[in-house]
């Protein structure tokens, strides 16, 4: 990655806008009245998958009508690049026994599979009451896995996104839209 070290090496990261702010709170709306529909007034508890989607739980916990509660979880398998290792770690794991919650697993992106297949797999083996999971972003040109989530805001092609709490090298989480990188600069 190249060293950012400047506003103007920032902006040149970002290639192009590919899903604005409006689109976004737009669809957080939508798929809020779909959650609520499932769970018919039962509480939740939604789980952020860190770091990335802390930003999308925010924005989806605010808008959803049914009582909620929230957990995180960190899970990766990029660790200083834009392509994945292929390598899926848990590094938080959420601090409460979850068998007695209706869980909704909230994901910035999908794309390989790997990373939210085993996540799920996990939080499965400890008996919640139901398990949905929603993604901000659907990579499925990219899937390795056999994997897909209950509720998807945007399906976007295969470029490294960021923005949005989506990043690179830790950088771009504060971008209220989602852009493309822009790797040639």
């Amino acid at each position: 990655m190249q060293q950012i070290n400047s506003v103007e090496d920032f902006n040149r990261k970002i290639k192009n806008v590919l899903i604005t702010k409006e689109e976004i709170d737009a669809a957080i709306v939508e798929a809020a009245k779909k959650i609520d529909a499932i769970y018919d007034g039962r509480p939740i508890l939604l789980v952020s998958v860190l770091k990335g989607a802390f930003v999308f739980m925010a924005d989806l916990c605010r808008a959803v009508t049914v009582p909620c509660e929230i957990g995180f979880m960190c899970a990766k398998s990029y660790y200083a690049g834009t392509t994945s290792t292929g390598k899926v770690a848990i590094t938080m794991d959420l601090d409460r026994d979850v068998s007695g919650y209706h869980l909704v697993i909230v994901e910035d992106i999908i794309d390989t599979g790997r990373t939210l297949k085993e996540v799920v797999g996990i939080l499965k083996e400890r008996n919640p009451l139901s398990l949905h999971v929603v993604t901000l972003l659907d990579k499925p040109s990219r899937r390795v896995v056999d994997f897909d989530a209950d509720i998807t805001l945007f399906t976007i092609p295969d470029a490294f996104v960021i923005g949005y709490g989506l990043d690179c090298d830790e950088l771009f989480r504060n971008l209220p839209y989602i852009a493309e990188y822009n790797t040639e600069t």
